[in-house]
């Protein structure tokens, strides 16, 4: 039996052993468990190890504290913006992660007690089991700041129900445990104080057959009702105004669908929409709905590159405003530039999808016999 690890008390990673489970902890928690480029390294580093290892069977991940994950960094790209490619190692890292999380070859198990946002929900939905409370909630909000859905969220969203992907990724809507087992962005709703319950057992199974793992999810797993106000239920009319062509049809269809009676709900959304960053709203309606047609490799690397853009500044600098106005000084009060859609024409959004040269691109291996190749170490970019 693997005996557990000992790790110091103050690393932004725990990883254990218990017998033939790996237990992974993000451990920031007065940060929000925000994920860093030293949290990014050691994930990359434990889950290739257990991955690679006879005795591990079943990977859990969990987050210390009230949160599970609140994304990515915000303060880290913020205090690199006046140094080129200050964070493209982590980027790198982290999208190559992603692809691994998708095609991890054991069970594994996400426990979502609270926040799971952004780069955060990278951890969480493409897990075999992901585990949700009446505590959780999830949101991709990073259009609203001059970002992008990232992390693999082009290719999650887009293959959500109708439009829903469209709605989530422009809007930055929340939804919480039971809406997110709904709408097959997790497995399974477990009262939050069953959770360490769940854990405990998950850990005592000594196997990593699925059918077994399952079972006992399902044993303390109840069934969810959504509410009638979820958003959920408004199908309907996020199919009819996110389907639109362009941002502003979306807004437009919206605002005439807000005037309706019992459409109350979308006054404060359409609030937020507005408010968002028009950079960060083309740029993510377009890559969603080109996931709908990409593999889950010519979605990271597309993200790849719209990231790497974005931080370059290529076509905007909204990304720092935005980061500024919401985490730096707080004022809520982003100054976008250009600060309206019609002043962005399409021409220039295409300049943060062109691919780059092939030596620069994210290196996803096809072949499974050497799946984890293609580390940052590897790259172009570390030797340049």
């Amino acid at each position: 039996m693997a005996q557990e690890t000992v790790t110091p008390d103050g690393e932004v990673v725990l990883a254990e052993e218990v017998g033939n489970a790996r237990v992974v902890t993000l451990n920031r928690p007065k940060q929000l468990n925000v994920i860093s480029s030293k949290v990014v390294k050691l994930l990359a580093e434990n889950l290739e190890k257990w991955e690679k290892d006879e005795n591990a069977k079943l990977v859990i991940i969990k987050g210390a504290g009230r949160a599970f994950s609140a994304g990515g960094d915000l303060k880290m790209f913020y205090d690199g913006r006046n140094s080129k490619d200050s964070c493209l190692e982590v980027v790198y890292r982290m999208y190559w992660l992603c692809n691994h999380i998708h095609t991890y070859k054991k069970p594994t198990v996400a426990l979502v007690h609270g926040i799971s946002m952004g780069g955060g929900a990278s951890l969480m939905v493409p897990m075999k089991f992901s585990v949700v409370t009446e505590k959780t909630v999830f949101s991709t909000p990073e259009a609203s700041i001059g970002f992008h859905t990232d992390c693999s969220f082009s290719y999650i969203l887009s293959r959500l129900p109708g439009r829903l992907g469209e709605y989530l990724g422009l809007t930055g809507a929340r939804l919480n445990g039971k809406e997110l087992v709904a709408a097959g962005l997790a497995t399974h709703f477990v009262p939050l104080e069953k959770l360490p319950e769940l854990e405990k057992h998950l850990l005592s199974l000594n196997t990593g057959d699925e059918a077994v793992v399952s079972s006992a999810i399902k044993e303390l797993s109840t069934d969810v009702q959504i509410d009638e106000e979820s958003v959920l239920k408004k199908q309907a009319i996020i199919d009819e105004c996110f389907s639109k062509d362009s941002v502003a049809e979306i807004i437009s269809s919206f605002e005439a669908e807000a005037g309706k009676e019992g459409n109350s709900w979308i006054v404060p959304v359409l609030k937020g929409l507005k408010r968002s960053s028009p950079t960060g709203l083309k740029i993510t309606l377009r890559s969603i709905r080109e996931g709908r047609k990409q593999s889950l490799s010519e979605c990271l690397k597309k993200e790849f590159r719209l990231t790497i853009n974005i931080l370059r500044t290529k076509i905007s600098g909204d990304v720092y405003e935005g980061i500024r106005a919401l985490t730096i000084d707080k004022d809520n009060s982003p100054k976008w530039d250009p600060s309206t859609l019609e002043k962005l024409d399409d021409e220039r959004v295409n300049l943060v999808f062109e691919p780059f040269e092939e030596d620069l691109e994210l290196k996803v291996s096809e072949n499974e016999q050497c799946r984890w190749d293609g580390k940052y170490e590897d790259s172009a970019y570390c030797h340049q």
